[in-house]
């Protein structure tokens, strides 16, 4: 039977995920935490099989707790649930120790099938988390800078109007804004791109696909 810690800043949440667990047989809720700070002193006690970690909470984040409790030479393994998306806080929960990261919204499907997978030593990602990872993964190993997933939906649009020769001005025109908006919103992707003429924009737009899928509608 696994022993799990459930760390979660809100009491329903923790009382759910209990039952949820305690009804399938197979796991013991050895202990629960509602803050960073108590999760690592009750990782530290109860040394548990897997701490389920909650991001958000007051004081010490879960990215903390979880980096203190992997730090503390157990051998818990700690499986972020949490209702943020992948795109900010999985690379730092994995960083930090994590291994492995699910969305409460799947939770009732997928969490007893995560915890299977952390205690027979494997690693659990969703599907989207998996290709998030695997993509970061592939940028870094060839060297490429970052890619489109890092603009906000506006960002990607003035970067791909912009590739496409639109000024600023037609840009505004095209999405109701002013075109000191639109030059706003274009310096922040060219700083997250680390780009610097349009020239660099029209090459990475090349590179990424964002021209030629404008080009084609």
């Amino acid at each position: 039977m696994m022993r799990v810690l459930l760390v979660d800043d809100h009491n329903v949440v923790r009382a759910g995920l209990k039952a949820l667990l305690e009804s399938t047989g197979r796991v013991d809720v050895a202990g629960e935490a509602s803050s960073g700070e108590e999760a690592v002193a009750k990782a530290r006690m109860l040394e548990p099989d897997i701490v389920i970690m909650d991001l958000a909470m007051p004081g010490m984040d879960g990215v903390e707790a979880t980096r203190r409790i992997t730090g503390l030479g157990l051998k818990t393994k700690v499986l972020v649930l949490t209702i943020h998306d992948e795109d900010e806080f999985l690379v730092p929960a994995l960083n930090a120790g994590a291994v492995s990261f699910l969305n409460k919204s799947a939770a009732h499907t997928d969490l007893m099938g995560a915890l299977e997978a952390v205690a027979r030593g494997h690693s659990y990602m969703p599907r989207r988390a998996a290709a998030l990872l695997a993509s970061r993964k592939l940028r870094s190993a060839s060297n490429c800078g970052p890619g489109p997933e890092v603009l906000s939906a506006r960002e990607r649009f003035v970067v791909e109007m912009c590739a496409n020769g639109f000024s600023a001005k037609e840009t505004a025109r095209e999405m109701l804004l002013s075109p000191k908006t639109v030059e706003g919103y274009l310096a922040r992707a060219k700083t997250k791109l680390d780009l610097h003429t349009r020239h660099d924009i029209v090459r990475f737009a090349l590179k990424t696909g964002l021209l030629r899928a404008e080009v084609e509608k």
